[in-house]
């Protein structure tokens, strides 16, 4: 036993001396291969962490906490009505505006809390690729036929996959049906309506928050307003997390006044004194979630609030390491590409181009698995394929990479495997990139 040991420590040090004896940093590809890396890691962390995630994680907080069980099962359970629990699971994501690893804790949150296998990966693919903001600009940008596609395929495949998912592994669906059958849930602590109040609450302010900036040349439309008092509209949906706070989860208002008074102040301050217009924000999102999570750990009234923070921060230490490994994979290996500016990974983009041309099956299956380990946050896949169908790109191949990118990513399936097992993750994977590339075929046949 103690001579495997020894053996495992030279062969790691063997590796490590080979990976650093052989290390080309010489080579001109590397070197821009570490700097969109690096690049890619800092704009994940100032542009998506602290206004995407950290409150996706207190989202989810709220279904494992406050959304009972009975209300779980009731919609999204193994013996809910199948036409109820993929129609709420599929028509998610025109209420959140999330990406790929946005939904991750709130997927986490509703499986944990029993749902069935089938609506809850209808929930996962549905979250980011229905999303309606991202499909209005795909008709805009891209054109009509490209933008009704992505919807009726988007719809389409959530359902289909959801339902597939159930069926491979109907015998432990079946199992867990039984299970449940025999679950008789706690009476509500709370009336429904005073749960849903607080969860749209958080969402609106999270789908608010992260309002994706209209076109250039777009200075009078609905979009272009929503975006231009976006702080103002969140900030108004803050007033009503407060009323949330304090007349529903019982806590003290004047903690929750001093809350609000350090958010306003920290918010003045950072307009003052940080001239980068993209950071200020994060400033008083930083010290209202530090709020939040103080004076929910510190109430003494009820139980539940201190347990949604722990909860939230449950799913952070689960989520944020996964992400950060996937992150830093996928900019090494695909470049980094945000705000107009592309940094090259170690695969060439010239590659990708040339191998995405035309509408072969070849042509889509490559298309839909790069766009399955590519990370896109919300809305960014439009410009970005607005740059690949401009270098020649085919429509089919498109498509396919619509219908499955903003869905997948390297860091979501990293951290599906750590919530379904790496088995069901690969099926899930393997069926959204045919389906892809699949509809990818139709459409470029079709166009």
């Amino acid at each position: 036993m103690e001579t495997k040991k020894e053996v495992k420590i030279l062969i790691w040090i063997i590796a490590i001396f080979g990976v650093a004896f052989f290390l080309p940093i010489d080579s001109v590809r590397f070197n821009t291969a570490i700097t969109a890396t690096l690049d890619l890691a800092k704009w994940y962390a100032r542009e998506h962490v602290v206004l995407c995630l950290l409150p996706a994680f207190f989202i989810a907080g709220v279904i494992s906490v406050f959304v009972s069980q009975g209300a779980v099962l009731r919609y999204f359970g193994a013996n809910a009505k199948k036409w109820l629990a993929y129609t709420v699971a599929a028509v998610s994501g025109t209420i959140l505006a999330v990406c790929s690893c946005t939904i991750l804790p709130l997927f986490s949150s509703i499986h944990k809390r029993g749902a069935g296998l089938g609506p809850a990966i209808t929930f996962l693919y549905s979250g980011p690729a229905i999303n309606i903001l991202a499909i209005i600009l795909t008709a805009r940008i891209l054109g009509f036929e490209m933008g009704l596609a992505r919807t009726i395929g988007a719809i389409v495949f959530s359902i289909l996959i959801g339902l597939m998912m159930s069926f491979i592994y109907r015998k432990e669906e079946k199992k867990k049906k039984k299970e449940q059958m025999n679950i008789t849930p706690p009476p509500e602590k709370r009336p429904m309506w005073q749960t849903s109040f607080h969860f749209f609450t958080l969402v609106l302010i999270l789908v608010f928050a992260n309002w994706g900036s209209p076109a250039a040349d777009d200075t009078s439309s609905l979009w272009y307003y929503l975006w231009h008092f976006k702080w103002y509209i969140t900030g108004a949906f803050s007033l009503f997390l407060a009323y949330s706070l304090i007349y529903i989860l019982k806590i003290k208002w004047q903690w929750v006044l001093l809350s609000a008074i350090a958010i306003i102040a920290s918010a003045v301050l950072s307009t003052v004194f940080i001239e980068n217009a993209k950071l200020s924000p994060l400033v008083p999102m930083i010290v209202g979630i530090a709020a939040l999570s103080f004076i929910t750990l510190k109430d003494k009234r009820d139980d539940e609030n201190k347990e949604w923070t722990i909860s939230s921060w449950g799913f952070a230490k689960q989520i944020l390491p996964l992400l950060a490994v996937g992150v830093v994979t996928a900019g090494f290996l695909l470049g980094s590409t945000h705000d107009g500016q592309t940094i090259a990974g170690v695969i060439p983009n010239e590659w990708i181009q040339w191998l995405v041309g035309g509408n072969s099956i070849f042509s889509n299956f490559f298309a839909s698995l790069v766009g399955a380990f590519m990370y896109f946050a919300t809305l960014t896949e439009v410009p970005i394929l607005q740059g690949l169908i401009t270098s020649g790109m085919g429509k089919g191949p498109a498509l396919a990479l619509l219908l499955a990118g903003p869905s997948l990513s390297l860091p979501n399936m990293l951290v599906i495997r750590g919530v379904l097992g790496t088995q069901k993750t690969i099926i899930y994977v393997a069926l959204v990139v045919v389906m892809a590339t699949v509809s990818g075929l139709i459409y470029g046949e079709m166009f």
